[in-house]
């Protein structure tokens, strides 16, 4: 398990440069959020001038404590629903490569879009129903 999750992590280090955001420790005690265990994603978003956290977990990164610092939070629903007015080709084909590569179970498109609606994403998985000829 612990072989798996070493792999899983550098192959996201390789194929995501941008994601991995090292030297933000220091900022973690000068944060405050309702939730104390989220501030280390704060601090990482700082650090790297993101303009966005997207996560599911809303309430514990309130505009108020982000917006001063030019961050928003963002549902990934809607994050990856605004992807597809900028490109849907690319984004269908990229939850196509997703897609291909779920093997426990594998799943079809009307499968995978199906999922997508159960874990929380409805609009995406709309959206995705209008080409699943492309995924």
């Amino acid at each position: 398990m612990a072989d798996n999750l070493l792999r899983t992590r550098e192959l996201m280090d390789r194929h995501a440069e941008d994601a991995l955001v090292i030297g933000y420790e220091p900022l973690i005690d000068g944060l405050t959020l309702p939730d104390a265990k989220d501030r280390h994603v704060l601090a990482a978003a700082i650090h790297a001038h993101a303009d966005a956290i997207v996560t599911f977990n809303l309430k514990d990164f309130p505009d108020t404590v982000l917006g001063p610092l030019g961050i928003e939070a963002i549902h990934p629903d809607d994050f990856i629903t605004y992807q597809f007015d900028l490109n849907v080709p690319r984004v269908c084909a990229a939850a196509k490569r997703i897609r291909q590569r779920l093997k426990n179970p594998p799943r079809c498109a009307e499968e995978y879009v199906d999922r997508l609606r159960i874990v929380g994403l409805p609009r995406t998985a709309e959206r995705y129903r209008e080409c699943l000829a492309l995924i």
